[in-house]
């Protein structure tokens, strides 16, 4: 019989009336209920669902029926009761504290306060819902209102701020039917010294509201039916303090904000006619209003009539698949560049500023703009100078701008930092497109000049090729045909050579020196020059060269071209790698072991006057020194010699 006993006493604290004041000797049992003296809100004992154990202090609205019982404020929603219910109570102990036990001494809440409420202390329940601790001489020690749960009710002061030290925030239920703190909260960013309230899930951000510029901050007017409701938002800053509160006009139906479990803040209104609770508002409204929905860079824009995440201009989505993922620059921001700022009217300002405090709005540009990292800045001035006696508010960011919105009910300018101006991109243009013309008339100028060099080579070299020809021209005794000859510029033998290099010398004789040159860059050549102390003349060049152009042979050098220039006089010969005629013929006449592999002369001759045959290699010798054994004027014999320890065969002749 214990548990319907219990529901039942549950059930009828409803019932049971009591005055709006608790003393020492009148605790509040769960059979008593507190009414205000207005008789707007009650104060008892309750429990969620009718099927629940668990006993909670709560005050409530008094006229509001029970189906729609409506709980603003609990004191022991994280410790509820669950002894059996006769043997709990609140009361004011003799130590003017108010506390919640139960007849065995646990204590389930307490409210504590720094100051003492003296003797004679008593609670009173005031029709504004607030709880009030009071000591005899009518001072307030303490009071539900500075102790909120998930409700904010009008005249509520919600302390953002006390002596330094940030105030606790709304906390909503765990679920509907569970009053216990749960994962949703409400309260000011503690990592920042300005106002803007957020919502948190857990530790991160799941709301961010707009910035409180000035007093009042926002409010509205609510009209139904016959239900009319006006209220309006307050900040008040006293230098210890910083809060905010709604009020209402007097006899305006019940109105209050409310932290919901799913997230949302909502602002209720009561209406008569229909007997229940209407939603005026709430926040985040929309999917993309949650925090940072649109990512770096992207904005909610609510103006439109299906709101969705857009990019400022100048920019362009990252993934156009996922609006997440924000928006990035068209064109890249480059330090020591001159920048200029596209405004963007009515927004909410990002989140992540810096504020900088006694500043113009000339000061508040330009300390952005000369600083390269500033992505952007706002500036407002306010009519109530705060208690530093600074009417203006600079934020500059440095980092990527999340969290922004786009509405007609945001008064704030933002102002972004793009690349070039246009102004300063046409003079660019300008500066480019004459650079580009003065170029290209370099070009056209220098291409001119050289085409005029390079006509003047030409021109000069084809009058040399026609005097070469001139002069070695000759008729061919046979078909009386003119030879003509290659003909090489001297300056491409020079390169050739290296300048006549020593080092590029393969020989010299009669004629002079030749030289070992790389004409062109990639074929080799063998060059001969005239010597001037060689005796020969003009005409012995001309015969030579008539000659050797005559004889085409495989097994003859080739003649590739000759120059004639001033007193000089070269032929270019076919580079040969293996070395002279002579090298061969030495080979196969004189250094063969058997005399039967040495060829006679002839054979020799023969091979040299037909195209078709080829010169054997000759076989390689025993061992062949290139030393000479024989000491200059001796005679010499066919006979075997000795020196160094070497064994030279002295060829015998055939």
């Amino acid at each position: 019989m214990y548990v319907p006993i219990f529901i039942l006493l549950v059930l009828l604290s409803s019932l049971c009336q009591s005055d709006d004041q608790l003393t020492h000797t009148k605790p509040l049992s769960p059979k008593d209920t507190l009414i205000s003296a207005g008789g707007d809100f009650a104060l008892g004992f309750f429990s969620p669902t009718s099927s629940s154990n668990k006993l909670y202090i709560g005050i409530w609205y008094n006229n509001v029926p029970e189906r729609e019982r409506t709980v603003v404020w609990i004191a022991n929603r994280d410790s509820p009761v669950t002894t059996p219910a006769t043997s709990v109570k609140l009361a004011v102990t003799n130590d003017s504290e108010l506390v919640l036990s139960d007849s065995q001494g646990h204590i389930f809440w307490m409210a504590t306060s720094s100051t003492s409420g003296g003797a004679g202390a008593f609670a009173v329940l005031l029709n504004s819902g607030n709880f009030v601790l009071r000591s005899p001489n009518g001072t307030d020690v303490w009071q539900s209102f500075d102790h909120p749960t998930d409700t904010v009710l009008p005249t509520m002061r919600s302390m953002i701020r006390y002596r330094s030290q940030p105030a606790t925030g709304l906390f909503a239920w765990k679920s509907p039917d569970d009053p216990s703190t749960g994962d949703i909260s409400s309260g000011m960013d503690p990592a920042s010294s300005n106002v803007q309230v957020f919502i948190w899930n857990g530790t991160l951000p799941y709301y961010r509201s707009s910035f409180f510029n000035d007093v009042p901050a926002s409010g509205g007017t609510y009209q139904a039916n016959n239900t009319s409701v006006t209220y309006q938002w307050m900040m008040v800053d006293t230098g210890d303090e910083i809060y905010y509160t709604f009020t209402v006009l007097a006899g305006s139906p019940y109105m209050h904000f409310s932290l919901h479990h799913t997230g949302k803040m909502r602002l209720l209104v009561w209406e008569n006619s229909t007997s229940s609770w209407v939603l005026i508002s709430e926040e985040p409204s929309v999917g993309c209003d949650l925090y940072a929905s649109c990512g770096p860079f992207g904005y909610c824009d609510l103006t439109k009539a299906m709101p969705t995440c857009q990019c400022p201009d100048h920019f362009e989505l990252v993934d156009s698949l996922n609006f997440s993922r924000g928006c990035q620059r068209k064109e890249e921001l480059k330090c020591g560049t001159e920048s200029y700022f596209m405004t963007m009217p009515n927004m909410k300002i990002p989140d992540k500023f810096l504020h900088i405090r006694n500043r113009t709005f000339d000061q508040c540009a330009a300390e952005c703009a000369r600083n390269c990292t500033c992505m952007a800045y706002a500036y407002a001035t306010l009519s109530t100078a705060s208690t530093t006696g600074d009417a203006s508010r600079c934020l500059v960011w440095t980092q990527d701008l999340i969290d922004m919105e786009k509405a007609s009910v945001f008064l704030e300018n933002l102002y972004i930092r793009l690349g070039e101006s246009p102004d300063q991109k046409k003079r660019n243009f300008q500066k480019i497109l004459l650079s580009a013309i003065a170029c290209l008339l370099l070009l056209t100028i220098g291409a001119l000049c050289w085409a005029c060099k390079i006509r003047g080579k030409w021109h000069k070299k084809k009058i040399q090729t026609r005097m070469m020809l001139e002069y070695l021209s000759s008729t061919d005794e046979a078909g009386g045909k003119n030879i003509e000859f290659p003909f090489i510029t001297f300056e491409n033998i020079v390169t050739a050579t290296d300048n006549f290099s020593d080092c590029n010398i393969l020989g010299k004789g009669g004629f002079g020196k030749v030289y070992k040159g790389m004409l062109e860059g990639t074929k080799e050549v063998a060059i001969k020059r005239l010597s001037k102390s060689s005796g020969q003349g003009a005409e012995e060049f001309r015969n030579e060269v008539i000659l050797i152009a005559k004889l085409q042979h495989k097994n003859l050098v080739k003649l590739l071209g000759c120059c004639v220039h001033e007193d000089e006089k070269l032929l270019v010969y076919e580079y040969l790698p293996n070395k002279s005629l002579d090298y061969f013929l030495f080979g196969l006449l004189c250094v063969q072991d058997s005399p039967s592999f040495r060829p006679l002369m002839s054979v020799v001759v023969s091979m040299l006057e037909n195209k078709m045959t080829t010169l054997p290699t000759p076989s390689q010798p025993v061992y062949f020194a290139l030393k000479d054994p024989y000491q200059p004027g001796k005679a010499v014999g066919n006979k075997e010699l000795s020196i160094y320890d070497m064994s030279v065969t002295v060829p015998e002749g055939r």
